[in-house]
């Protein structure tokens, strides 16, 4: 089962565009990405800049409508993930248990779809397009 960890670092919707991170916290969460890929779970990894660079698409109105960001109904944002493949939710989350937040951070944890998920009918509607098998490794 594939599952994104999601890092909510709290403020970060307030963000500017310029990036100031702490580098002994970096160095912390380079430990722990070598740990995951170490143990064969990591997928994928990536860091978000801020929304204030960000756009949004809304199609609310029926036409796409686009707007820069930052956004200000926004009360959580992610500030990065990682996707990693393990055996259950419960490894997920001992996996995101032992990463090294800091106090204003919240990782989520969200399982990703796989076809094997959806019913017989989409997965033909899926197969007829010529799949969605994007990013696997």
């Amino acid at each position: 089962m594939r599952f994104m960890m999601l890092m909510i670092p709290a403020g970060y919707e307030n963000a500017g565009p310029e990036i100031e991170l702490d580098p002994k916290a970096v160095e912390a969460m380079m430990a722990y990405n070598k740990e995951l890929e170490e143990a064969g779970v990591l997928r994928e990894l990536n860091g978000l800049h801020p929304p204030s660079t960000g756009a949004r698409v809304s199609f609310a109105s029926g036409s796409p409508v686009v707007t820069d960001g930052p956004f200000a109904e926004a009360k959580e944002v992610i500030g990065g993930y990682w996707i990693i493949e393990v055996k259950s939710r419960e490894e997920a989350i001992e996996w995101a248990k032992r990463c090294p937040g800091s106090p204003n951070e919240t990782i989520e944890i969200r399982r990703i779809q796989e076809m094997d998920d959806y019913s017989p009918e989409v997965q033909d509607v899926v197969e007829k397009a010529g799949g969605l098998e994007l990013g696997r490794n």
